[in-house]
C-alpha cells in the first residue's frame, strides 16, 4: 500500500510519540478484524507496531488507493486488554 505524507500529518502522530513508518507498519500489518470503518470514509486500526507497541491508527484511502494518516497514538491499557480478547 502506498501512503502519502505531508508536513501536517508527520507532525501530528510525532506529537503522539509515533514515527511515520511505525504507522504505516500498523495499517499494511492489520489483522481481522480490522481495518474497521468509522464513519462515512474513515478506517481504523489498532495493531502491533514493530517493536511490539499496540497503537491505534486512524486513515483514509485516496482515490488512488494510496493511504492518508490522519492519527497515530499508543492504545491505552484498556484498549490493550480489548484489542487482546478481539485477536484470540
Amino acid at each position: 500500500m502506498d501512503f502519502r505524507w505531508n508536513q501536517w500529518n508527520v507532525e501530528h502522530v510525532a506529537e503522539h510519540g509515533v514515527e511515520a513508518e511505525t504507522a504505516e507498519h500498523v495499517v499494511e500489518e492489520a489483522q481481522a478484524p480490522y481495518p474497521r470503518r468509522i464513519g462515512e470514509d474513515k478506517l481504523l486500526v489498532w495493531g502491533p507496531g514493530p517493536a511490539g507497541e499496540l497503537l491505534q491508527v486512524v486513515f483514509v484511502l485516496d482515490e488512488d488507493g494510496s493511504a492518508y494518516i490522519l492519527h497515530a497514538r499508543l492504545l491505552t491499557d484498556r484498549e490493550k486488554r480489548r484489542y487482546r480478547r478481539q485477536i484470540r
